[in-house]
């Protein structure tokens, strides 16, 4: 059944394998994205593309904008946290389902410190975690943090007087990095602090049903755009961990969650998982999940409109490889600058790093790449390689 899907923000990194995966099923797709952004999705064939004011500029005229784009639409498939936050808003009193958390799973998906309790209580390993209501009460209470540290925002965003703002997590090593820390985020931002800990970053995605989770799959990261933290650069598919599935699977029937997640995993150096959070919407590193025969935003859809649809698991295949050409280009940009904490006590070697960004093996996939639609990765590329350069000119 071919269906008008609405998703968006076109400017996340899964928007291009996300249209790709439900156009090549069919549907029609229509994307909505920021006015004045030239997302690469732009040049893919046959998405109609929607400009909508900004949520970090007016969140109230984004949400009727995004509820304009979705006239006619059948299903709305938040590929961030910003489209997952405006969703409900956005579709009140219309005849469209969401193929994304609903009710008060939207702050599930948003609001880490439900995930850190949920995740306690189904079984994964979490950090030792301190929880503050705001910078000054954080500032109070350094005496009993851990050195080196990670100070994370409490919520994937928030809202502020009407806008969108997106508070990032910062690395510490001591009280005066931890200082510069607190003085770079949000006055009133409830905030996690948690010892910094050193590990391979792991993904664990599937679909939940109420039957537990279908066409389950698992990622490791070979490297990340910074190594201090974000998003892959590079990463490679594994097996899942049956501890890892079941604890996610406890976790998700706790509060009855439908549809696509990632649960986000560090496993340390002596092979532990543990828990980092979770994501209720797309994720950057589609492409390798697409590659593997995981449609996740087909299966997404297909259960919106039905809820007793449920996915067939792909046949196990050998380990897939997945590369971002712009990512892996800037990463190669930031460990020749060096490190930036203290708390970083191991740093990629910039020979090393140099020779395996700049090797291509035969075997290598690439995000957003498709024959036919080079451009699309063109754009990628050349848009990933230069934000952090128009950022320091701005």
């Amino acid at each position: 059944m071919s269906l008008r899907v609405v998703i968006g923000f076109a400017e996340s990194l899964a928007a291009p394998e996300t249209a790709w995966s439900l156009r090549d099923a069919g549907h029609e797709v229509t994307a909505f994205t920021r006015s004045g952004a030239k997302p690469p999705l732009r040049k893919a064939r046959g998405i109609e593309l929607v400009e909508v004011a900004a949520p970090e500029e007016d969140v109230d005229h984004a949400v009727v904008e995004i509820a304009a784009a979705l006239e006619g639409a059948d299903v709305l498939l938040p590929l961030d946290d910003e489209a997952l936050a405006l969703a409900e808003r956005a579709i009140a009193e219309m005849q469209v389902r969401l193929a994304g958390p609903t009710g008060s799973n939207v702050e599930v998906a948003l609001d880490k410190r439900r995930q850190i309790e949920l995740a306690g209580q189904a079984g994964f390993s979490v950090p030792t975690t301190t929880v503050f209501a705001s910078v000054a009460e954080a500032r109070n209470g350094t005496s009993s943090l851990p050195f080196p540290g990670i100070v994370r925002p409490a919520r994937a965003l928030m809202f502020e007087d009407g806008r969108i703002v997106h508070p990032r997590a910062v690395l510490y090593a001591d009280s005066s990095e931890l200082e510069s820390a607190l003085a770079s985020l949000p006055s009133q931002a409830p905030l996690l602090v948690q010892p910094w800990l050193r590990g391979t970053s792991e993904g664990f995605f599937g679909l939940a049903t109420a039957d537990g989770v279908a066409a389950p799959s698992a990622h490791e990261r070979i490297r990340m755009l910074n190594p201090q933290g974000s998003h892959s650069s590079a990463c490679r598919s594994r097996e899942v961990d049956p501890a890892v599935a079941d604890a996610a699977t406890r976790m998700l029937a706790a509060v009855d969650w439908r549809g696509l997640f990632m649960v986000e995993l560090l496993r340390d150096d002596e092979g532990a998982p543990w828990f980092v959070e979770l994501n209720g919407r797309t994720w950057g590193s589609m492409s390798l999940s697409r590659r593997m025969g995981f449609e996740y935003p087909v299966w997404a859809v297909a259960q919106a409109m039905d809820e007793s649809f449920r996915p067939s698991t792909p046949a196990q295949a050998p380990p897939i490889t997945c590369r971002h050409l712009g990512s892996e280009l800037v990463h190669l940009m930031i460990v020749m600058r060096g490190k930036h904490s203290r708390a970083i006590t191991t740093w990629p070697s910039r020979w090393h790093t140099a020779r395996d960004v700049l090797s291509v093996r035969r075997s290598d996939c690439w995000y957003n790449l498709r024959p036919g639609e080079r451009s699309v990765f063109v754009a990628d590329t050349v848009q990933q390689v230069l934000r952090p350069v128009l950022a320091k000119v701005r």
